[in-house]
């Protein structure tokens, strides 16, 4: 377990860079369709502006192993150097949402090729940065991949009703290929990055709704307690193994069982059940016992700046009553096409992407907006857990 905080700035960047196989069957990049690996470096330097050193890059397992054991790290050593020539941190998910074409987590080689990727990865990585943290989340979302591809059927392995084995199998893979790589590298972090998610009952008179609703809220912690030991102890999970918990937090995480509806964010306070993010943090933070990070969160069109305010107020209330958040992330940070229906694409982001050109357009007032959710919490003392590890991210 880390004591000290590794990030290089306490507010992050996310580029989105999902590589799954949507709804339809088809293989979607949305790294390559915001053309982020073809502008990088332009990129990095636009979050200066923003005093910005920490990104959440994807490696995209589907575009580096075409066939097996044989990997393509073109597009990810671009991003290890133009991060090095420009300061930036790199948050590296091994794993987001996407399996090489002829694997899903069903898959009964999906281990032994998981763990030899990440190996891999590490091995180049190590090659051309040598010193200073690694910081690593393997399989992101593991808990909301397993829902998509084993209980509603929209992504591999198209299953339903078998999100549990999918779960079960993804967290194998998880497991081991943690070991490996801390074996391989004791400078390896592990960061989680899970939804967290509060579902409240659609009726409180009702103890059939409030037990269900209940062990619905549970299951979003089976990810990390796999990971941990504490169930499924035949996966040989350990609390060694995870070093800081990430959380991903949307205004449709909160919602009612089992009518699905989601909670008006803003009217939230005002509804029974209803928990603010700082308390789900410190409900996370007290059940682990490690640092938490904001490692997405965003909203889409005319209230994300309303919700930006919102999500940096809750930070502060984290910050002044002393748990260990260690950083939020806005993801993403370019605006993107939706995974299922690539003509239309969410206004979340700072910058706007022109579908066809790729140019980058700013949106002023929503960089008023953070600029200033940027210096509420410096002055609410973000830098009593964080000290700039710049000198170890080299040129």
């Amino acid at each position: 377990m880390i004591m000290t905080n590794p990030f290089a700035s306490f507010w992050m960047a996310g580029y989105e860079c999902s590589d799954q196989l949507n709804s339809s069957g088809d293989r979607v990049d949305l790294l390559g369709a915001t053309g982020h690996p073809d502008q990088l470096e332009s990129d990095y330097r636009l979050l200066k502006d923003f005093s910005i050193a920490t990104v959440r890059e994807g490696v995209q397992w589907s575009r580096v192993e075409h066939t097996p054991y044989c990997y393509d790290w073109s597009r990810v050593r671009k991003i290890i150097q133009a991060a090095g020539q420009h300061r930036i941190q790199v948050l590296w998910d091994l794993c987001h949402f996407g399996y090489p074409a002829d694997l899903s987590p069903l898959h009964p080689h999906f281990t032994r090729r998981f763990v030899a990727f990440a190996l891999a990865f590490v091995q180049l990585y190590r090659s051309i940065r040598p010193d200073g943290p690694l910081i690593v989340t393997p399989i992101n979302e593991v808990n909301f991949i397993s829902w998509l591809g084993g209980e509603v059927g929209a992504t591999s392995p198209y299953t339903r009703n078998y999100g549990w084995q999918v779960k079960y199998n993804l967290m194998q893979a998880y497991i081991q290929a943690v070991k490996a790589m801390k074996s391989m590298d004791n400078r390896l972090i592990i960061l989680t990055t899970e939804p967290l998610i509060n579902i409240i009952p659609g009726d409180f008179d009702n103890p059939h709704l409030v037990e269900m609703a209940r062990k619905k809220n549970e299951e979003q912690f089976q990810m990390l307690d796999m990971l941990c030991g504490f169930i499924c102890p035949e996966l040989e999970g350990s609390p060694g193994l995870a070093d800081i918990v990430g959380c991903n937090y949307y205004h449709n995480n909160q919602w009612l069982y089992p009518s699905e509806k989601h909670l008006d964010w803003w009217h939230g306070p005002d509804t029974r059940g209803y928990k603010s993010l700082s308390g789900l943090c410190r409900e996370v933070a007290e059940r682990y016992g490690r640092p938490v990070v904001i490692t997405e969160t965003s909203h889409e069109g005319a209230d994300k700046s309303l919700w930006m305010q919102l999500i940096t107020e809750e930070c502060r209330q984290m910050i002044l009553q002393g748990l260990e958040l260690w950083g939020i992330c806005i993801y993403p940070v370019l605006n993107r096409p939706d995974w299922d229906f690539p003509d239309r694409w969410h206004d979340s982001g700072i910058w706007e992407v022109h579908s066809h050109t790729k140019e980058r357009k700013v949106q002023d007032a929503y960089v008023a907006v953070i600029k200033s959710c940027i210096e509420k919490l410096a002055n609410a003392g973000q830098d009593k857990h964080h000290q700039p590890v710049l000198q170890n991210i080299q040129l």
